[in-house]
């Protein structure tokens, strides 16, 4: 019995837009806090928009009818929206959004590390360290909000990079 696979173009093209994200973050860190919130909005709506589409994926890969990327995909939209229209208001909460989202986003996919489990040994241990990383930078970010804001850029690139590189494997994978 032969198992087709086939190379998920999404998944690539959205790995390599957050690895770019994360280049550009990590070489400008005195970038403007504005551009900053501007592209977490158009990024976070885009995740958003993928968490949809891969639920469906996820479905086929495992048969399971997964309910928590629907919400995260649409608690991602949500954020986007906010921050694109509200750019003052982005800076402000922004290093408390970006702990919120590592948090929830980390906590999720901890959930569906059954899920990873059925696709590859490897990809469950890489998706359990990622998001354990994730939990406990979220943690650090929401209890330093000061000293978050300080070396956001370098958090957002390490969180652009981290994801970017998930979805480029999974690209692969699929």
């Amino acid at each position: 019995m032969e198992t087709k696979k086939s190379f998920d173009w999404g998944s690539l093209v959205l790995g390599i837009l957050f690895v770019v994200t994360a280049v550009i973050s990590f070489r400008r860190p005195l970038a403007n806090l504005m551009t900053i919130v501007v592209v977490y909005a158009i990024f976070s709506f885009l995740k958003g928009i993928f968490e949809l589409f891969f639920r469906s994926r996820l479905e086929e890969l495992t048969g399971s009818r997964a309910k928590l990327p629907i919400v995260l995909g649409i608690l991602d939209i949500l954020i986007g929206i906010f921050l694109l229209f509200n750019t003052g208001a982005g800076v402000l909460a922004l290093p408390f959004v970006f702990a919120i989202w590592f948090i929830i986003d980390s906590v999720f996919n901890l959930f569906n590390l059954d899920a990873a489990r059925k696709v590859a040994s490897w990809y469950y241990w890489f998706s359990l360290i990622l998001n354990v990383l994730g939990v406990i930078l979220g943690i650090y970010l929401f209890l330093n909000p000061l000293s978050s804001a300080l070396t956001l850029s370098f958090l957002i690139g390490f969180y652009f990079l981290m994801f970017g590189i998930k979805h480029i494997i999974f690209a692969f994978r699929s």
